[in-house]
């Protein structure tokens, strides 16, 4: 976030501070170990995951802006530790705590408590991991429901694959390109201003068709809206 969509890490900031929460932002943390672990490179995918525990290790809470770093941590770091004992139980300590952005506010019951205003049309992209993973639907459309001004326009298919896929954009860049474009595709015919989704590689995906077929339609993290023009 800090590297690719620093706006939407600030973003969150203000938004859990509006909320009443102390956050801490551990300058030392590094990857979550996800791109190696889908590669198959678990000793990799293991020593960034000890880091990942051992900085985290006292948080109270972890928030993440990203489905699939969520996921990660929460699923995939328990099938790294098997025959770990010690690592095994950091792993699921952790995995209590940490959650992705809009499943927090919404478990919390905090959503009614976010006064955001975005006045624009929008659609919503259901990223891969949020959705099949972490069980994500209705939690963000609530939040973005609660919006003043925003119309939420569903475009078909909306929890189809963008293409993304890590790395397999790089793997496979003509089928990904293929994929993200029908998304596009079903992003254009809802006639929306923005698309938005909580996944900063869905979105990365999108821009990048969108902007090659030269469709004047932009692209937010839901943590962008929920902060926008919400008071101090």
């Amino acid at each position: 976030m800090d590297a690719l969509y620093p706006q939407t890490a600030r973003d969150l900031v203000s938004l859990l501070k509006k909320l009443g929460f102390r956050v801490d932002f551990p300058l030392e943390q590094t990857c979550c170990g996800q791109p190696a672990f889908n590669q198959g490179f678990f000793s990799q995918a293991r020593t960034l995951a000890k880091r990942f525990l051992i900085i985290f290790d006292q948080a109270e809470l972890i928030l993440c802006p990203s489905g699939s770093c969520t996921a990660m941590v929460k699923k995939h770091y328990l099938d790294l530790f098997p025959q770990d004992p010690e690592w095994l139980a950091k792993a699921r300590k952790t995995a209590g705590k940490i959650f992705e952005v809009t499943q927090f506010l919404h478990q919390f019951g905090l959503t009614e408590k976010i006064q955001s205003s975005f006045p624009f049309r929008v659609t919503y992209h259901d990223a891969c991991h949020s959705n099949r993973i972490l069980g994500i639907f209705q939690e963000p459309r609530d939040l973005l429901a609660r919006t003043r001004g925003l119309q939420l326009i569903e475009m078909e298919f909306s929890d189809k694959c963008c293409g993304f896929g890590g790395l397999f954009f790089k793997k496979f860049p003509q089928i990904s390109k293929a994929i993200g474009m029908d998304k596009v595709e079903a992003i254009k015919k809802t006639e929306a201003q923005w698309v938005v989704s909580n996944e900063p590689g869905c979105l990365m995906q999108i821009q990048s068709r969108l902007f090659e077929r030269k469709i004047p339609i932009g692209i937010k993290h839901i943590v962008e809206i929920l902060n926008a023009s919400f008071p101090e």
